[in-house]
């Protein structure tokens, strides 16, 4: 396979070169940052891309985003996460598009070398690896994240008579109360589920269609 590694550890990035190396392969470039990944890809076509999560700048999530961009290219380059960390928001976005070519694993359980290759090599053929931990912390996000979380249960009642297709009036007729007390209800769903101050009446339909996901 012909691989680059991107790594911002010196230390690390030549520990896996000379480890990749020794078992057949060719690290065409070993950087450490993500604009040189992208950079990287681009002039070397590699097979498989190792990816680290946090690079400078900011040692945050610059690694992962790079990933992203690279997925979202349509390259036929392969990307394997391997990080000390789960960044749940993008990893979520790794997992949820098409998983062809493409792996996450956490180096704490990254044990066995042979393991590793064997991860790598099905990431490069277009497979795909998670490590179970990433999974499972993915899931749990996603379960605990409800976008109707910030209504009372007063403005989740306006917000089901709003996706029944009642006007105000029909709400305020359902409930028995003022039309005034309904579109002050309305009003506070919009700004609790940070809607955008477009027109009223397209509010109204994001709202009902966030109703509706939940």
């Amino acid at each position: 396979m012909r691989i680059v590694i991107a790594e911002d550890s010196a230390l690390l990035r030549t520990g896996l070169s000379l480890l990749l190396t020794e078992n057949g392969h060719e690290v065409v470039e070993a950087v450490g940052d993500a604009e040189q990944l992208l950079r990287a890809v681009a002039t070397h076509q590699p097979d498989v891309a190792v990816v680290d999560v946090r690079m400078p700048p900011t040692f945050t999530d610059e690694g992962l985003r790079a990933a992203l961009l690279i997925r979202s290219s349509q390259r036929p380059t392969g990307v394997l996460v391997l990080s000390q960390w789960v960044e749940e928001r993008y990893a979520a976005d790794l997992i949820s598009g098409a998983l062809n070519g493409v792996g996450y694993l956490l180096k704490d359980r990254v044990a066995d070398v042979s393991d590793f290759l064997d991860a790598l090599e099905r990431v490069a053929a277009g497979g795909a690896v998670f490590d179970p931990d990433v999974v499972a912390q993915i899931l749990a996000r996603n379960r605990r994240r409800d976008p109707l979380g910030p209504l009372t249960p007063r403005e989740r009642e306006v917000l089901q008579l709003m996706a029944e297709g009642r006007s105000n009036a029909g709400i305020a007729t359902a409930l028995t109360i003022t039309e005034r007390a309904v579109e002050k209800y309305v009003g506070s769903i919009l700004g609790k589920l940070d809607l955008p101050p477009a027109g009223s009446d397209h509010r109204r339909v994001l709202a009902v269609l966030r109703y509706l996901e939940s």
